[in-house]
């Protein structure tokens, strides 16, 4: 069995490891735009804070203040 701190003669563990950061960035880059659009279509703040809780996202960091509300 292969630990972490076996060396990988096959290269697969690097190319899984590859992947799944490429996965986890895709679904962080989802989530963000899920959460602009979201803010986008809330009647106000506590409208988008619910909507988003709901959905199981968070507001964009550093755009909590600047999310446009109609």
């Amino acid at each position: 069995m292969i630990t972490s701190r076996e060396p990988d003669r096959t290269g697969y563990r690097s190319e899984f490891v590859e992947a799944r950061a490429a996965e986890l960035a895709r679904l962080v880059i989802q989530d963000r735009r899920a959460a602009r659009v979201v803010a986008g279509n809330s009647v106000d703040a506590e409208d988008c804070m619910s909507l988003l809780l709901m959905l199981g996202l968070t507001p964009p960091a550093g755009e909590e203040e600047h999310v446009p509300y109609r």
